[in-house]
């Protein structure tokens, strides 16, 4: 393999856009669009751990469902291990998904109440064709042990296992076909405290273990701080500010970056937040701002960034930034 080669992404995306049609009337006419995801460009590494964080409602989720072809992207190209996902046929669109999978955030809506936890587990198996009854039904056991769970536990329901071992439910689903890549909406933010470190600590093992890359998803930065090896800062629909975790922790570039690093709790009295006297309502999602979209709750905000819309571009540090002044 040429040096090249072996530092290609494994994913790359280009300009992904999700839009939702808004109609309106008797005859349901189309008046606008919710700009879920407005032009989002990111790539991830084999064995990285990128991050997606943001404000409810900026498109995080929405990023991560297109991904998985869950949700129709209206534009934009997305890239896996080199190849363009809408040249794929039948055959290697499925191959892709199985190479790519995701865990949901609610570990309990995720999983099918009438189906056993081995028929959960082995649903991916038998669709993909893996191995004889008796190979899927040994690989079920396995999976449940990497995960922290017993195999005598196979034929239990979802509602007899407590909410994290439904969310080990959830990843040892998607650790079935060994994938590459796995996208992790929200995983933890349904689980208590200290169920949410086990499983970070259980995707941080098997990422060692596994050489599995993330692209996981929160709102919550001391999770992202914690499992991250990137951070990307979303902001209406647009990615604002991708950096290393230490960077954008110890010194964020961006303004919506350093707000959102302000409006993180704290246990330390002797760390207080200064906040902006800029308004915070959000813009909507069907009429945008102009230019910058984050001009509107910016203090640094001149002519420009209300007229010109700041491009994604690379800083002396290596982070990318969309910022006039910064």
């Amino acid at each position: 393999m040429t040096e090249a080669a072996a530092a290609a992404p494994l994913l790359a995306v280009e300009d992904l856009k999700v839009h939702f049609p808004v109609r309106s009337g008797v005859f349901q006419n189309r008046v606008g669009a919710v700009k879920a995801v407005d032009g989002v460009s990111f790539e991830i590494a084999r064995g990285e751990t990128l991050s997606l964080v943001g404000e409810s409602g900026c498109g995080k989720s929405t990023t991560g469902l297109a991904l998985m072809g869950l949700v129709k992207p209206t534009g934009g190209r997305v890239s896996f291990d080199g190849q363009e996902i809408r040249s794929f046929d039948h055959r290697a669109l499925k191959r892709y998904r199985r190479r790519m999978q995701i865990v949901f955030q609610d570990p309990f809506s995720s999983l099918n109440p009438r189906r056993r936890v081995r028929d959960a587990i082995r649903v991916a198996l038998d669709i993909h064709g893996v191995g004889n009854a008796r190979e899927r039904d040994a690989e079920v056991a396995a999976l449940m042990q990497r995960v922290g769970l017993r195999p005598d536990q196979a034929d239990n329901f979802p509602h007899q296992f407590s909410g994290g071992q439904r969310q080990r439910i959830g990843i040892a689903r998607a650790l079935a076909l060994k994938p590459d890549i796995i996208v992790c909406d929200e995983p933890v933010s349904a689980l208590d405290v200290s169920v949410q470190a086990q499983i970070l600590n259980l995707l941080a093992d098997l990422q060692r273990d596994l050489g599995v890359a993330y692209l996981f998803i929160s709102h919550d930065l001391g999770v992202v701080e914690h499992i991250s090896n990137r951070v990307a800062v979303m902001y209406l629909g647009k990615i604002v500010e991708i950096a290393a975790k230490a960077a954008i922790f110890a010194a964020p570039t961006h303004p919506y970056t350093e707000k959102l690093m302000r409006s993180a709790p704290t246990l330390d009295p002797r760390q207080r937040h200064s906040f902006s006297a800029t308004t915070d309502e959000l813009p909507s999602a069907i009429n945008k701002p102009t230019g910058c979209p984050f001009h509107t709750r910016c203090p640094l905000a001149t002519d420009i960034c209300t007229a010109v819309e700041p491009p994604l571009s690379p800083r002396a540090d290596g982070r990318l930034v969309a910022c006039h002044h910064r």
